[in-house]
């Protein structure tokens, strides 16, 4: 069935440089680099001396729970090169600013014989690690017959996603079949894995990196900057991160009852996709609302009303000023974000009914009392007024979820002693 499969993909080729074409009128770096997708780079650039570790993540989200790993990495095994693909432009920004030279980055090659084939050549990775569900059957195919071990990091599987899979069987039951372990998030993960023919004996229920997430003290003054500067200290303030389509109206019209009760709150909104910016800016603007974009580089003040998250790699930051979070591709049936960076911070939650993709998570945080997952979108403007009249029931909520993190970190103490056995090398 991969044959098919390749087949197929060929076919669509033609349609996919169009579609990054279409996308790059608003976003122009979907047309820049595009021989990468075909694995057509600089090879003088890879240290061909060194042995490489293959490090894969498809955009920001996948990239900041890499994070963690790839310091890791670099610390113990400074004989290796580590070299880290993406599949955006947004994830592409979010590793070279977390590591710039530090490791090699390119696009990850789309999934082409030919294409695959040229980069392993370039690369030839000693291991090959990706996270979450990057699964790719010729990516995994052509790297496990050179006798490359992978392995799943942080891996997850909805029932939808794995509906899905069932549905394909034929092509993911060989591709599953050459994973070399899959380190799961919980284990509702690992018995759907198996449930799709992968041996017990390959699952290892490893717990989320997300929980191993740290505030450093420089992210810690700039977000005690950021409160002063907004007045954040002494008025209500509202973060709604990573929203996808549909959902800032929602948001907006929430925030415009809110600000009915609450003069002077304010709303800070940071869209998913940067190709989104400018449309949230206008929508934000014709609510009526004060509306400054963060990329201005100008501090907002009290009359900031709404505060615009137009900027890559600030989202962690932004969430430190939160009153209450609210935390997008929730309120539409995408499947959610991590609510585990709002919770970080102390903050209490607020999502929508759709977390299918973090699921497990969600519900640790729910039963704890971390965290609202509402019934309806339409009952987020009730749930916010309720919960910000209520500033006992925020603080005990942002406790419960520094709990929930506290409980459940470790996840990349046990992920990295199963690199740890793949890799020919030792650590450091």
């Amino acid at each position: 069935m991969r044959y098919l499969y390749c087949a197929l993909f060929y076919v669509l080729v033609p349609f996919l440089v169009l579609r990054m074409l279409l996308r790059s009128r608003r976003a122009p770096a979907y047309r820049q680099r595009l021989a990468e997708r075909f694995a057509h780079f600089d090879r003088g650039a890879l240290d061909q001396t060194r042995p490489s570790i293959w490090v894969h993540a498809v955009s920001v989200g996948e990239t900041i729970a890499a994070a963690p790993i790839i310091e890791a990495l670099l610390l113990a095994y400074p004989d290796h090169q580590l070299v880290v693909t993406t599949t955006t432009p947004t994830g592409s920004e979010r590793v070279l600013a977390l590591f710039g030279t530090r490791v090699f980055h390119v696009y990850a090659p789309w999934d082409l014989p030919g294409a695959t084939c040229r980069f392993l050549d370039a690369v030839r990775p000693s291991l090959l690690l990706l996270m979450e569900t990057e699964l790719w059957p010729n990516m995994i195919h052509y790297t496990a017959a050179r006798g490359c071990p992978i392995l799943l990091a942080n891996a997850r599987l909805s029932q939808r996603s794995a509906l899905g899979y069932e549905r394909v069987r034929g092509l993911t039951s060989p591709m599953l079949g050459k994973l070399t372990q899959v380190a799961c998030q919980s284990a509702a993960d690992g018995e759907r894995f198996q449930q799709l023919g992968i041996t017990a004996d390959r699952v290892q229920l490893t717990g989320s990196i997300k929980f191993d997430i740290s505030l450093g003290e420089e992210l810690q003054a700039s977000a005690r900057q950021l409160r002063l500067a907004c007045g954040a200290d002494h008025r209500l303030a509202l973060v709604a991160a990573s929203t996808h389509a549909g959902e800032d109206e929602q948001i907006l019209s929430a925030f415009c009852q809110v600000r009915a009760r609450y003069a002077d709150a304010l709303l800070v909104l940071v869209p998913r996709h940067p190709e989104r910016f400018d449309a949230v800016y206008q929508m934000a603007q014709e609510s009526g609302f004060k509306v400054l974009r963060r990329s201005s580089a100008i501090n907002p003040d009290s009359d900031t009303e709404v505060l615009l998250g137009d900027t890559m790699g600030e989202l962690l930051l932004l969430l430190g000023v939160a009153s209450v979070a609210i935390v997008g591709g929730s309120l539409v049936e995408h499947g959610g974000h991590n609510v585990l960076e709002a919770a970080a911070w102390g903050a209490p939650v607020v999502t929508g009914p759709y977390m299918f993709n973090f699921a497990e998570i969600s519900d640790l945080m729910v039963n704890a009392g971390a965290m609202i997952r509402l019934d309806k979108p339409e009952d987020l403007t009730t749930c916010l007024l309720e919960l910000l009249e209520q500033s006992g029931q925020r603080q005990q909520m942002g406790s419960a979820g520094l709990e929930v993190i506290g409980q459940n970190r470790g996840a990349k103490a046990r992920l990295l002693a199963m690199i740890a056995e793949l890799l020919p090398g030792k650590p450091a």
